[in-house]
C-alpha cells in the first residue's frame, strides 16, 4: 500500500483518511518540531574598539565599511530586517588623531538591496563624503579626507531616505582625538542610539517589518542601544564589566533619527562631560543628564568608588520601560559603607 503523510487521499479515489491514521504517524505527532533557527545579532560589542592614541605624529589610515542588510533578532522572538555598517549597530567605531589622513571605502555587497552612501560629521568636503560614496550593489566607492578638528563625530548613512537607512542601525561613531591626546582612564565603552518604527507592536513575536507613518509620525516602537531591545544588560546579552577603583569612559552616538536621548547614569554621576562630542573643549563636571541630540555624540567619565549596578538610560522613562532603552555597568569590588549603605534589603528603583 502506497503511504502517504499529510495528503487527501480521497483525490486519489480511495477511503477519506487524515494524516495521523496513517502507519508511523503517532510516533511523528509525538517528536518536537525542529528548533527555529537562532535569529542573527547586530549588537556591538561595547569593548570592541580601538585603543586611546598615544603618538605626537599624523599617520594615514585605510579604513573600509561595508553596507550589510541583515535580518536579525530586535527582542526575544521577534527580528527586524536591520541596514548596518559591517553587521553591527552602532557601526565600527573609527579612532584616528587630529592631523591624520583617511583613505576611507564603502562597500555594498550584490546580495544588498538598497543603494548606501556614508556621510562623516568629522569631514570637511560635499556632503561629508556622501557625494562621494553613493555605492551601487556590487560596488565599492570612497574618498579621502584629512582629520583636521577634534571630537566624537557621528556617521551615518545619507542616501534620499536616509532616515530609513538611520533608524535601521546605519550609523556610528568617528572619534579624532586632539594632539594632546585623552586623559588616561581604565576602561573605555562605546553605545549606539536610535530608535526604530515598526509595524507590529512592542512585544509582538515574529517578523517585523518597517513602518514609514510611524516615523513620519516620530512614535517608534523600540527605542534601543546597539540596536536591540536591552541589548546591553545581564538579562539580555550581558552588562559590560568594571571594578571599583577604576574610572570608565563611555561615547555614546545618537544615530536618530528623530529623538534626543536624555542620557543618565543611575546611581552615578558624569564626573566629567563633553557635551556635543567636543573633546577640544574643558569638560562640564558632575552632570547627571547629559541631552545628546540626533546627529551627534557624547563623551563622559564616570569614577567607581563602589560595587555596584548603573543602569545607564534614556531619562525620558518611557523608552526604558515601554521601549527598550537600557544598558548596564556591573561594578564589582568591595562595598564602600563610608559612601552608601541601606538600612534594609534594597529593591530595584529609579
Amino acid at each position: 500500500m502506497l503511504r502517504l503523510i499529510g495528503v487527501n487521499v480521497a483525490t486519489l479515489g480511495m477511503a477519506r483518511l487524515t494524516w495521523w491514521m496513517l502507519p508511523g504517524a503517532a510516533q511523528a505527532a509525538e517528536e518536537k518540531p525542529a528548533a527555529a533557527p537562532k535569529l542573527a545579532s547586530v549588537v556591538a560589542d561595547p569593548t570592541n574598539i580601538p585603543p586611546p592614541i598615544h603618538r605626537n605624529h599624523a599617520v594615514h589610515h585605510d579604513v573600509e565599511l561595508v553596507a550589510r542588510e541583515v535580518l536579525a533578532e530586535i527582542e526575544p522572538g521577534a527580528s527586524f530586517p536591520y541596514m548596518t555598517f559591517n553587521g553591527q549597530v552602532p557601526g565600527p567605531m573609527i579612532r584616528v588623531r587630529e592631523g591624520d589622513t583617511i583613505s576611507l571605502t564603502l562597500k555594498n555587497p550584490v546580495e544588498n538591496a538598497w543603494l548606501h552612501n556614508v556621510d562623516l560629521h568629522a569631514v570637511y568636503g560635499t556632503g561629508g563624503g556622501a557625494a562621494a560614496t553613493v555605492t551601487k550593489l556590487g560596488k565599492t566607492k570612497g574618498f579621502f579626507f584629512k582629520a583636521t578638528y577634534p571630537g566624537a563625530f557621528v556617521y551615518h548613512c545619507a542616501v534620499a531616505d536616509m532616515d530609513r537607512h538611520i533608524s535601521s542601525g546605519m550609523y556610528g561613531l568617528i572619534v579624532v582625538e586632539p594632539k594632546p591626546g585623552l586623559a588616561k582612564v581604565d576602561r573605555e565603552f562605546y553605545l549606539g542610539y536610535n530608535e526604530v518604527y515598526t509595524v507590529q507592536r512592542f512585544g509582538q513575536k515574529g517578523p517585523h517589518v518597517f513602518d514609514p507613518d510611524a516615523m513620519l509620525r516620530e512614535s517608534p516602537t523600540y527605542v534601543v542601544f546597539n540596536g536591540e531591545v536591552n541589548a546591553l544588560t545581564k538579562a539580555r546579552n550581558g552588562a559590560m564589566k568594571a571594578r571599583v577603583g577604576e574610572t570608565v569612559r563611555v561615547f555614546l552616538v545618537n544615530g536618530g533619527p528623530n529623538l534626543t536621548c536624555s542620557f543618565h547614569p543611575i546611581g552615578n554621576v558624569w564626573a566629567r562631560a563633553w557635551p556635543e562630542g567636543a573633546l577640544a573643549n574643558p569638560p562640564q563636571r558632575f552632570v547627571q543628564t547629559m541631552a545628546v541630540p540626533p546627529g551627534s555624540a557624547f563623551v563622559g567619565e564616570m569614577n567607581l568608588p563602589l560595587a555596584e549596578t548603573i543602569k545607564l538610560v534614556d531619562h525620558s522613562l518611557t523608552r526604558v520601560v515601554s521601549k527598550g532603552a537600557a544598558a548596564e555597568i556591573e561594578v564589582t569590588g568591595k562595598d564602600a559603607p563610608e559612601i552608601y549603605r541601606p538600612f534594609s534589603p534594597e529593591a530595584s528603583g529609579h
